[in-house]
């Protein structure tokens, strides 16, 4: 199934969630990894790998809101109170929101710095500067804001995914299953052992 249903996620938004979770997780080592290490050479290298994947999500989020404007999210699983729906929606929200406006200031770094170093995502194409302003006080400014925006998307994401697990664990539900391509298969086998429990004149 590629497209959303009303009960779970089809395979092109489960390919994205994950793919650009994977990125996300890459991301944050990278970002840890290049401002402590001393070799110039590999600094210069995980500098541009991380800025060429920071570009990826800014792409596969583009396409994904593309694909959740003409596919709606499954409804929200019953049981669900009104805050913790909105609880939810607000982190989805801001996750939305990290994933442009993290690559977005990073893109800003490179282009505000007087170093003005060319970027070339993996290697092959040329990423032009954003038309921002170039000295050492605009890139300070990209830079603290790109770091905080990434220390709350980790945060959220974090909650993000503490939230599923206590869905699946603690609640019992689908939230986690259906994001993990399981839920069909799952529910089909609840049913079927619901069916053979039941009395046989309830069967038929």
């Amino acid at each position: 199934m590629l497209r959303n249903d009303a009960q779970s996620y089809g395979v092109v938004t489960i390919l994205f969630h994950w793919i650009i979770a994977l990125i996300f997780i890459g991301q944050m080592l990278l970002g840890y990894l290049m401002v402590r290490t001393s070799d110039f050479a590999l600094q210069f290298n995980l500098f541009q790998w991380h800025k060429s994947f920071g570009f990826m999500i800014l792409a596969l989020s583009g396409l994904r809101v593309l694909w959740r404007m003409a596919n709606p999210r499954p409804r929200d699983p019953d049981g669900m109170g009104y805050l913790e729906r909105l609880a939810a929606h607000v982190a989805h929200g801001l996750l939305y929101l990290a994933l442009f406006l993290v690559p977005l200031t990073g893109w800003a770094i490179a282009s505000s710095s007087p170093l003005q170093i060319p970027t070339y995502a993996f290697n092959l194409i040329v990423i032009p500067p954003l038309p921002l302003a170039i000295s050492d006080q605009a890139e300070a400014f990209w830079t603290v804001s790109h770091a905080y925006l990434a220390y709350l998307s980790a945060f959220v994401a974090t909650a993000h995914m503490l939230a599923a697990l206590h869905h699946h664990f603690w609640k019992k539900d689908a939230v986690l299953l259906r994001m993990l391509g399981w839920y069909s298969t799952a529910h089909d086998r609840q049913h079927a052992e619901q069916l053979r429990s039941a009395p046989k004149d309830v069967q038929s």
